[in-house]
């Protein structure tokens, strides 16, 4: 059971410090803890001491831990569900740059300290511990609203710890429904204190501890709510799983998927002042520092966000197909691409490029003869590689069946030894798989299982430098 004000006292914090220092077990923290605190307070500490780490990590708090441990300042709380769902540093970073530039100066500090300022409010709708709230820039303030005190305790606390220097309202917070807490806003009868003219929103989306809802429509408040809570400030940015059907999200919206080379975190969808690109698909990688790498964008077209009945009849009775007729997909959307043989290179796009369905665009644009090997599955193949960060490219060095026979011939060919294996539409046990191959060569290979024209093959590849 979470306790905030346990979690925040100064005799647990100094314990939390000394156990830290002293590099206590588990064994030696309970222990001790026993002599002062109940069995559910200890539990609470205990629980709350093994998301420090985590905590550290996300939020890259190491050095104001190890300077300030005692105070209540150096350290964030949370349970295990509010870690999980709350934006990380370098995505919170990333998307300060959203937030309107007029009013203060984000380093106008004088103003501040004078209190002469006027500062534009944001209210973080479904705040949790804070995540959306924490970097937001400086000429802006922040309220948290919840249905949970509990959240609203960690958002009070944290908000403190990650604004309070420069936050006139760092700690507010609403205890209420955001459906009702929108509609109010427009109310002349709402204080200046809980009013605001922007918000963000993270939908509950999680139903049991740990576990993502497997149907991605279920959010509270729903899509539809959100598009309606929109309406009630000047604009603001709602936080999406990235797998959300991008054809149910309104023209007028920007759409934003945000994450860094290996994932894709967030599906952003701006509204009213924010969208400052209308009816436009975007994908942008960052750093761990909240940089931003790259990007890419065009405008949206519903054609590539809808499935057409015959495609999307093929997938709802997939389980029932075989062999050709029967379509394998990794990718949630058609593609722009047209469909090929395979080429000198193939090329993985980035999980950014999948899921804001660009990197057919991305693709082209590098090469005009890129294409897929088949339909639904986002290998890209190409007379000549595809550049990095969007893209990891391979050499193709030779294909066959997949077969056990043919596949060890292949691989004895090329004197493969050392060996990794990539999958996409096609299931097996990579480790298993590669331990029935048995590779003895020298030389290192990538060998792709996948589809070309809806049947089986394996594609023997090197990987190619991008300097």
């Amino acid at each position: 059971m979470f306790d905030a004000e346990l979690l925040t006292s100064e005799q647990v914090l100094k314990f939390i410090k000394n156990a830290f220092s002293k590099k206590m077990d588990a064994l030696q923290i309970s222990t001790a803890l026993a002599k002062e605190y109940s069995n559910e307070q200890r539990v609470s500490i205990m629980d709350y001491m093994a998301l420090i780490p985590k905590i550290r990590e996300k939020f890259s708090t190491e050095k104001a831990f190890e300077k300030n441990a005692a105070e209540n300042e150096s350290l964030l709380i949370c349970d295990k569900l509010a870690l999980e769902q709350s934006t990380a540093k370098d995505i919170g970073q990333w998307k300060a740059n959203l937030w309107p530039a007029t009013g203060i100066a984000a380093d106008n500090e004088i103003e501040f300290a004078a209190g002469t300022a006027t500062k534009i409010t944001v209210h973080d709708l479904c705040c949790g511990m804070g995540g959306d709230s924490f970097y937001l820039p400086k000429n802006l303030d922040v309220v948290g609203v919840d249905l949970d005190e509990n959240r609203l305790a960690m958002y009070r606390h944290n908000t403190k710890v990650m604004r309070g220097t420069f936050c006139e309202k760092a700690g507010t917070t609403i205890l209420g429904d955001v459906r009702e807490i929108a509609k109010s806003n427009d109310s002349a009868d709402e204080s200046e204190n809980t009013r605001a003219d922007y918000f963000t929103i993270d939908p509950a989306r999680r139903a049991v501890d740990g576990e993502n809802q497997r149907d991605l429509r279920n959010l509270t408040p729903t899509l539809d709510e959100v598009v309606e809570i929109a309406r009630h400030y000047k604009g603001g940015m709602a936080k999406l799983p990235p797998g959300y059907p991008v054809g149910e999200i309104p023209d007028e919206c920007e759409i934003v998927y945000v994450g860094g080379h290996s994932d894709c975190r967030e599906c952003l969808v701006l509204f009213g002042e924010l969208a400052r690109n209308p009816a436009t698909m975007r994908a942008v990688m960052v750093d761990k520092n909240g940089e931003e790498i790259a990007k890419w964008s065009r405008k949206r077209d519903k054609d590539f966000e809808i499935l057409d009945d015959e495609l999307q009849q093929k997938l709802n009775h997939n389980d029932q197909l075989e062999g050709r007729d029967r379509t394998y997909r990794t990718s949630s959307s058609k593609s722009d691409l047209p469909i090929g043989k395979i080429a000198d290179y193939i090329s993985e796009p980035a999980a950014l490029l999948v899921r804001s369905r660009l990197f057919g665009q991305a693709a082209t644009e590098a090469s005009p003869d890129a294409h897929l090997i088949s339909e639904g599955i986002a290998y890209v193949a190409s007379s000549s590689p595809m550049p990095a960060p969007g893209f990891a490219s391979f050499k193709v060095l030779d294909h066959c069946e997949i077969s056990t026979g043919a596949v060890r011939a292949m691989l004895k060919k090329h004197d493969i030894g050392k060996l990794t294996l990539k999958l996409r539409g096609v299931k097996v046990d990579p480790d298993a798989e590669i331990k029935r191959l048995k590779p003895k060569g020298k030389n290192p290979g990538i060998l792709f299982y996948t589809r070309m024209a809806g049947e089986k093959v394996a594609i023997l590849t090197q990987g190619v430098n991008h300097g």
